[in-house]
């Protein structure tokens, strides 16, 4: 399994959908940012019952998922059970739905020596992530 690019209708479709839901109640969702060894790895845990639009993300990165969620590749919905490591292509916005409880990491490579700056790289829609909104995110920056 891979997540593959997608075309520009399909993201522009998806970009409605996502300001749709953006109109209902949200959660909160904090964010785990760890940049380390030249590598930037960002975690959200989500509980059952949530839909998440994530951003359009514009490199190709690593995706671990934990736990039982509803993706939509772009070609489709796949359900996802248990963990997860998946190849993930640039030029992508996923829809998660989860089931139960779910762990969402995604890794990439990186000079990034701030969380705003891997932010950045990985996407034009930084401004809108939620951890841009959030204080209680953890950042661990170690510098090696």
């Amino acid at each position: 399994m891979n997540l593959p690019m997608m075309n520009d209708e399909l993201l522009t479709k998806l970009t409605h959908i996502q300001n749709e839901i953006l109109e209902k109640p949200q959660v909160e969702v904090n964010t785990e940012h760890v940049i380390h060894g030249g590598m930037y790895i960002r975690t959200i845990r989500l509980d059952a019952d949530i839909v998440l639009v994530g951003a359009l993300v514009k490199v190709s990165t690593v995706l671990i998922v934990s736990g039982k969620t509803a993706v939509f590749t772009g070609e489709g919905w796949i359900e996802l059970d248990g963990y997860h490591v998946i190849p993930a292509r640039a030029g992508r916005k996923q829809i998660f739905v989860t089931r139960k409880d779910t762990s969402i990491t995604m890794i990439f490579p990186t000079d990034a020596k701030t969380v705003e700056q891997a932010e950045e790289e990985f996407t034009s829609e930084a401004e809108a992530l939620m951890s841009r909104k959030n204080d209680n995110d953890t950042v661990v920056i170690t510098g090696a």
